[in-house]
C-alpha cells in the first residue's frame, strides 16, 4: 500500500449511508476498509463498485458488539493497510417502534451495545491508530448520529433517541481529548434517509408518512448524507471540531 494513501474505516459499511459514504470517499481518493457484520455480499459487492471505478477498497467482517472483534478488525485494517487516517463510526441499529414503558432490559442493551459502546471502542482504538500521542500523524473522525437525538423520537424509540444523544456526546467530549493530538471529531445528524433501516417498521409506507413532517417535503437519499461525511473527512473542514452538520430536509 502507497503510504501517501488516505486510508478510512467505515462501520456498517455494506449497505445504506456507510455504502453511499464508501463509494464516495473512494472518489476523493481515500482506500476503504469496508467493515460488516454478515452480509459479505453486499459488502463485496460495494468494494467491487469502487476497484472497477479505479479506488481501492477491502471488506472486513467483525461483530462490533464483541470488545476482541473490534481489537480484531482494527488489526487486520492496519495489516492489510498499514496505517489509518480516518473512521467513519455508521453502524447502528433501530429497534421496533414502542413506548417506554413497554421496553426491557435486553433491547436497551442490544440498542447501547451497538449504538454507543461500539462507537466507543472503534473511536478508542482509531485514537490510538492516528494520534500524535502515539506516534502517527493525525486523522478525523466523522460519528453518524441522527436528527433523533434532538427530537426524542416519541412514540417510536427513544431508546434509540438516546443512544444517537450519546453519541453526540462521545462527539464533543472526544474533539476536545485529541484536538492537539492532530485528530478532528464531528458528527452528521441525518433525518429521515431512504434506508433498509426503516424496513422493519413499514420500510416505505412509514417513509411516506414521515415525508409530512419535512419541510421540504421529501425523503432524503444516503448519497446527500455521505457528501456531507466526505467534506468533513477532508481538509476542506479542517477548523471543525466538535461539530455537527444537520441533514434532514429541515426537520
Amino acid at each position: 500500500m502507497n503510504t501517501n494513501t488516505k486510508v478510512l474505516l467505515i462501520t456498517g459499511a455494506s449497505k445504506g449511508i456507510g455504502a453511499a459514504t464508501a463509494r464516495r470517499a473512494a472518489q476523493d481518493g481515500w482506500s476503504v476498509a469496508v467493515h460488516y457484520h454478515q452480509d459479505a455480499f453486499s459488502a463485496a459487492e460495494v468494494c467491487s463498485r469502487i476497484m472497477m471505478n479505479g479506488g481501492q477498497a477491502h471488506p472486513f467482517s467483525a461483530d462490533l458488539r464483541d470488545e476482541y472483534a473490534i481489537d480484531q478488525l482494527f488489526r487486520d485494517v492496519l495489516s492489510h493497510f498499514g496505517q489509518l487516517n480516518g473512521l467513519v463510526n455508521n453502524v447502528g441499529i433501530t429497534p421496533v417502534f414502542g413506548r417506554v414503558d413497554d421496553m426491557n432490559a435486553q433491547r436497551l442493551n442490544e440498542v447501547f451495545s451497538t449504538n454507543v459502546t461500539a462507537a466507543f471502542l472503534c473511536a478508542g482504538q482509531a485514537v490510538k491508530a492516528m494520534s500524535t500521542r502515539y506516534g502517527h500523524a493525525g486523522g478525523v473522525i466523522v460519528n453518524i448520529s441522527s436528527r433523533a437525538a434532538i427530537l426524542g423520537s416519541g412514540h417510536r424509540y427513544v431508546d434509540y433517541a438516546a443512544s444517537k444523544a450519546a453519541l453526540d456526546a462521545l462527539t464533543v467530549g472526544l474533539a476536545k481529548e485529541v484536538a492537539e493530538e492532530g485528530i478532528r471529531v464531528n458528527g452528521v445528524r441525518p433525518g429521515i434517509i431512504r434506508t433498509s433501516i426503516h424496513d422493519k417498521n413499514g420500510g416505505d409506507a412509514m417513509l411516506q408518512i414521515g415525508q409530512a413532517s419535512i419541510p421540504m417535503q421529501r425523503i432524503g437519499e444516503p448519497e446527500e448524507v455521505a457528501e456531507s461525511v466526505v467534506w468533513l473527512l477532508s481538509n476542506a473542514s479542517s477548523y471543525m471540531t466538535g461539530s455537527f452538520l444537520d441533514v434532514s430536509g429541515g426537520r
